[in-house]
């Protein structure tokens, strides 16, 4: 009877055991996954086993070693086995987290996470939490509750009105601000071409000064999107700066403050790094991923907003046939994030978070970042690599110039390629400040000093190669 079941258990145990050894990249080319893949739909159905056995021997040549360690691409954090069991758990239970009645178990579970990782990331107890899934919706959450925020204290409601006559609500990013900002202004109505750009320096923080003369000729309500970890140097926006900025924003009424912590924001349970994200607290909304550091499966990811209130305004909905908790008898998630129906992902963050505790946690964020300075000492050491930013956290962004000079976008170019189709381990490339480079992030919890050196060693090879 659950044959499908017990397939699906061994191939993914066969997956996760061969992580280590397997090729980082995929092995299979687009047409030659199509062919596997693409057969017609048949008209009577096929036995369950037989499409869980097909399933997993045929996508496996497309499948990324993501979750193993020496994948350093995008900043794309592994899974633990601990989370990973709690996810297979919340799939079998298969619980609709949208209120409370439809499963109570996964309320106070998220609800106890809520909390927790309030107190892990410094930030106000009594702020609203949303479990989303990813930075993208976290942004558009927490975006949706200063944009019904800022309007209200102008005397709108958004919410009723929707957009059109409402006052001006200025919107000010630094001029490396992550591109699921701007897409989270869109859907919002508030437009990615109204953005006032701030100036940032040579590792894409924000200048706080810039940004106090950006806001020096504003009025009305206001809006600044800071960030934690520049997607490609790890640089951190100067917090107490910008925080300082905002609170005499729009004639001392102050702007509202959303911070951009996709990773970064990690860094504030870790005690050796937390001075990094001094001032983060003063803001007024957060956004991060737990599926990078915290190394829970896709997806999650996590909205804070300091005024609950709003928060909830912004998100809440109700209806006759529904079974809603008033007041704070219990947890309707469908009060905290745009989705109603969604999985039971709360299930994994509390897992891993209990297995890893405070120390666990400031351990993995630390050793990543460890392991990213060792990466580029060993970048350093490769002819005609050059590291380019200063590596504060688990970032490190390379270019290669051919021996004896030559094209170094190109080569570059050429460098990422190879090292993914040699398979020890996974980069990706970008262009930044208008030059090809090379990016490697740090963020599996399984990533050790001899991966990193394994891997150095084959992305030395490559350039001898070529």
């Amino acid at each position: 009877m659950h044959e499908a079941l017990r397939l699906a258990y061994e191939a993914s145990l066969a997956f996760r055991r061969g992580l280590a050894d397997r090729p980082v990249g995929a092995q299979a080319t687009l047409a030659e996954l199509r062919a596997a893949l693409g057969r017609p739909l048949t008209d009577g159905g096929e036995a369950p086993q037989q499409v869980i056995a097909d399933l997993a021997r045929e996508a496996d040549a497309g499948l990324i070693a993501e979750p193993g360690p020496r994948y350093f691409g995008f900043v794309i954090g592994g899974s633990s086995e601990t989370a990973l069991a709690a996810d297979w758990l919340s799939s079998a239970w298969d619980q609709n987290a949208g209120i409370y009645a439809t499963s109570p178990a996964l309320a106070v579970v998220e609800e106890i996470c809520a909390r927790w990782l309030l107190e892990l990331l410094g930030l106000p107890e009594n702020s609203g939490v949303g479990f989303v899934t990813g930075c993208q919706m976290a942004h558009v959450t927490c975006l949706a509750a200063a944009r019904h925020g800022l309007l209200r204290r102008a005397g709108w409601d958004v919410e009723q009105e929707g957009l059109q006559g409402s006052p001006w609500l200025h919107v000010v990013v630094g001029d490396e601000v992550h591109v699921t900002v701007p897409r989270a202004l869109r859907f919002l109505g508030l437009g990615a071409g109204r953005m006032l750009r701030v100036p940032t320096d040579a590792q894409g923080r924000m200048i706080a000064g810039e940004l106090k003369k950006t806001l020096s000729g504003l009025t009305g309500p206001v809006l600044v999107c800071a960030q934690l970890g520049n997607v490609n140097t790890g640089a951190m926006d100067p917090m107490e700066a910008i925080a300082d900025a905002c609170a005499e924003a729009d004639g001392g009424r102050g702007a509202w403050l959303h911070v951009d912590g996709a990773f970064g924001l990690w860094a504030a349970a870790a005690p050796g790094l937390r001075a990094s994200v001094r001032g983060a607290v003063r803001a007024d909304s957060w956004a991060t991923d737990a599926h990078k550091w915290l190394n829970v499966p896709y997806d999650s990811g996590l909205a804070f907003v300091k005024d609950a209130a709003a928060h909830r305004a912004a998100m809440t909905v109700s209806a006759a046939y529904l079974i809603q908790q008033a007041g704070d008898a219990a947890r309707d998630a469908v009060d905290w994030v745009p989705e109603f129906s969604r999985r039971g992902r709360g299930f994994a963050l509390y897992a891993q978070l209990r297995a890893l505790g405070r120390e666990g946690l400031a351990a993995l964020i630390e050793r990543s970042c460890e392991l990213a300075r060792r990466a580029a000492e060993g970048f350093a050491a490769i002819p005609g690599a050059e590291v380019l930013n200063e590596v504060v956290l688990n970032q490190v962004l390379v270019r290669f110039t051919p021996r004896g000079g030559g094209d170094a976008d190109a080569f570059t170019k050429r460098m990422v390629e190879g090292v993914q189709a040699d398979g020890t381990c996974w980069l990706s490339g970008s262009t930044w400040h208008g030059m090809g480079v090379l990016r490697f992030s740090v963020s599996g919890q399984d990533t050790t000093e001899a991966d990193i050196d394994r891997s150095l060693a084959a992305i030395r090879a490559v350039a001898s190669r070529l």
